[in-house]
């Protein structure tokens, strides 16, 4: 019988501690729920200690999210802990997550404790989080460096004080898939006790080997396997999870193995995470990307027109990818539109649906035909209107080879519109001058990029920007067949999350 592979996703910790891929509240709650549809068996949601947002962050989606497990991460200190449960006590399932560091460097450079004061604070921490919550999983963190009779030694003792599920990370990428296999199998017949828990993976990817030692882990007898959508985290990122759960789909033989995600929720987990942080899908990423199920070779084409499993191993509808393709244009209804989008994958309130509509016969004025990508890009982009926020009422910009470039921009607030003028380097420097006269000049822009949504010269143009005002940092996105407006509104969405986290 196949063995079940408990999902940790660690997108909104781990994922969003990544350099501009921080998210706002509303954004995280958005993903909590995709998440749970994606049926991930535990969703750690934050570190509840590191600051109020985070912890506020927490709590929303432990009280939203429904059918798994949620979790804050806590160092092996009781206010951490406190925290931690505080923000977690009232979901359906939830879970305290504590570490510490259990290699020689860490312990001696790091938090300056000798082995003995390790094992004890780590046996103190685990029965003090036991006392709140019944879930408790305990991390050795940088376990890939730690000598092994220690390693075994830790992870027998916080068993015994409660610990339900124990973590073996690669903190820093350091370890090979043969080592993993060494070490898993070292814990499994040196440790009186693994039989009683969960033992789990979480691996980062330096040297680009996550994913294989998290399968590697998974074939040597670990029960759980942590990691992002697309991989997103600190440094290199971390085990993508995508990749784990196809391997284990796909190879089920080889492994033994399943896990209960719903991988047809695949495509749309990886679109929403990459549209919500501004971070495009390389087109050579494994499962998700753009070329993932192209083949541009004549023999491979040749194959896969004959029989398509001799060069697709997986196909695309497993992965939520449809196929079928509904010609939407002008004279489609609302109801083709909504049918369209829950065959895609989305579920949209009525307020949503009625916005997305709207812009939906905006564009059929300007395209022929919307496409697939064009209706996703339209549901990923809705973005719920606030009071107190800028919204884009009219603009003229003015450039050429010949002369310098020039913008008006009027922007409306509170029912005020304001007018701005400037002049730059170029369209887009010139127009984002204008608004920074209109909402000050706080803001630096440290990143913009432009992208196809589909193909065509009609075709739909998004950018994506990264605003820092300040200790906080945000990530914009405009869309429209006019470049310049998806410019504008790329950025005036920037300052409005900004404004909204001051």
């Amino acid at each position: 019988m196949a063995k079940r592979i408990r999902i940790f996703d660690t997108t909104l910790r781990d994922g969003e501690q990544s350099p501009g891929c921080s998210m706002n509240l509303s954004e995280k709650c958005e993903v909590a729920r995709q998440l749970a549809r994606l049926g991930v068996d535990v969703i750690e949601a934050g570190f509840a200690i590191a600051s109020p947002g985070d912890f506020e962050a927490i709590s929303e989606i432990a009280k939203i999210v429904k059918g798994c497990q949620v979790a804050s991460l806590a160092r092996s200190v009781q206010k951490d802990i406190d925290a931690a449960y505080n923000a977690v006590k009232h979901a359906e399932a939830p879970l305290i997550h504590i570490f510490i560091a259990t290699s020689p460097i860490h312990m001696q450079y790091k938090l300056r404790m000798t082995p003995e004061q390790v094992l004890e604070r780590a046996v103190e921490a685990t029965k003090y989080a036991k006392s709140l919550c019944s879930e408790v999983e305990f991390s050795c963190e940088d376990a890939t460096r730690s000598e092994l009779p220690f390693l075994a030694q830790v992870v027998q003792k916080v068993i015994e004080a409660g610990a339900t599920v124990i973590n073996i990370p690669d903190t820093v990428g350091y370890t090979t898939p043969a080592e993993m296999t060494e070490r898993i199998k070292y814990l499994r017949e040196n440790v009186p006790d693994v039989d009683k828990v969960h033992l789990s993976v979480h691996c980062h990817n330096d040297l680009g080997m996550a994913v294989a030692n998290s399968l590697a882990a998974v074939a040597a007898g670990a029960t759980q396997v942590e990691g992002t959508i697309n991989g997103i985290g600190e440094r290199a990122g971390n085990a993508a999870l995508e990749e784990v759960i196809m391997a284990l789909h796909t190879r089920k033989n080889f492994f033994n193995a399943t896990c209960n995600v719903d991988t047809t929720q695949i495509y749309r987990t990886s679109r929403l995470i990459s549209n919500i942080i501004g971070q495009p899908i390389p087109p050579n990423k494994a499962i998700v990307g753009a070329n993932a199920f192209a083949h541009e070779s004549g023999i491979h084409q040749h194959g896969v027109l004959a029989e398509r499993s001799t060069y697709e191993i997986m196909t695309p509808q497993s992965i939520g990818l449809l196929t079928n393709k509904m010609v939407l244009g002008k004279h489609s209804g609302r109801h083709a539109v909504e049918e369209r989008l829950k065959e895609l994958g989305y579920t949209l309130s009525k307020e949503e649906l009625d916005s997305l509509f709207e812009k939906f016969k905006k564009l059929a004025d300007q395209k022929k035909n919307i496409s697939d990508s064009d209706l996703e890009a339209l549901a990923d982009d809705r973005q719920v209107e606030k009071p107190g926020v800028y919204k884009l009422e009219r603009y003229v910009v003015n450039c050429g080879k010949a002369m310098t470039a020039t913008a008006v921009i009027g922007l409306e607030k509170d029912g005020v519109v304001t007018e701005g003028v400037a002049a730059g380097t170029g369209p887009v420097d010139a127009a984002y001058k204008a608004i920074e006269s209109i909402v000050g000049p706080d803001f630096t822009l440290t990143h913009y990029a432009i992208q196809s949504v589909s193909e065509g010269e009609d075709s739909l143009g998004e950018v994506v920007v990264r605003l820092k005002r300040g200790d906080h940092v945000a990530t914009g996105r405009g869309l429209s067949t006019d470049i310049i407006e998806s410019s504008l509104l790329a950025y005036i969405n920037g300052v409005n999350k900004l404004l909204q986290q001051a």
